[in-house]
């Protein structure tokens, strides 16, 4: 338990977009740490520490605002976020599970991964890969069963997500881009 007690869930948001990045937790310290320097810090729960967000990485959180639910056992701390909250390397960590997968492949580069492999042979490979995929989905959805157009969709999908990594763009650009068409 941290020196100030009583710990409650800090939901932090891009004060922009409204999109939640992460979960963390903090205290009284941690929070007297956030006003003060104006950028977040939490209380590490498996490091027993406080830790001050992008410290290391330089992914910092300025903070524009700290929230106190009804009971006041809970915070939403707004936030304009410089770089990737996740430590995947996605701009959140409710990210899709592939999405996370792919950036923190496309960030750690682990020796035998095909996505690796795929980053590595570089955009134009990438770019391929997904029209022949696409090319597939069409031929599956005329020809053929539900299961081999699931089976093609979620190879399109992958290698579409891929792509976006090679261009160095998150999934929550694309995110963005749908939530402007149904507005």
């Amino acid at each position: 338990m941290p020196p100030e007690g009583e710990l409650r869930a800090a939901i932090v948001q891009d004060a922009e977009t409204g999109r939640v990045l992460m979960l963390a937790w903090m205290d009284a310290e941690a929070e007297r740490r956030t006003r003060e320097s104006g950028e977040a810090w939490f209380w590490s729960r498996s490091r027993g520490e406080y830790w001050h967000k992008g410290a290391t990485s330089g992914n910092t959180l300025a903070v524009e605002e700290i929230r106190e639910d009804c009971d006041g056992d809970a915070l939403v701390v707004r936030v304009r976020p410089a770089g990737s909250a996740c430590h995947t390397g996605s701009l959140s960590c409710f990210a899709p599970a592939l999405w996370r997968t792919i950036s923190d492949r496309a960030q750690n580069r682990p020796e035998g991964s095909y996505t690796v492999r795929l980053l590595d042979e570089g955009i134009g490979s990438v770019a391929r890969k997904v029209g022949e995929e696409a090319v597939e989905v069409v031929t599956a959805a005329l020809t053929e069963s539900d299961e081999r157009v699931v089976s093609e969709a979620a190879d399109l999908i992958y290698h579409l997500y891929v792509l976006l990594a090679a261009r160095g763009l998150d999934i929550a650009a694309v995110e963005d881009e749908l939530a402007s068409r149904a507005r």
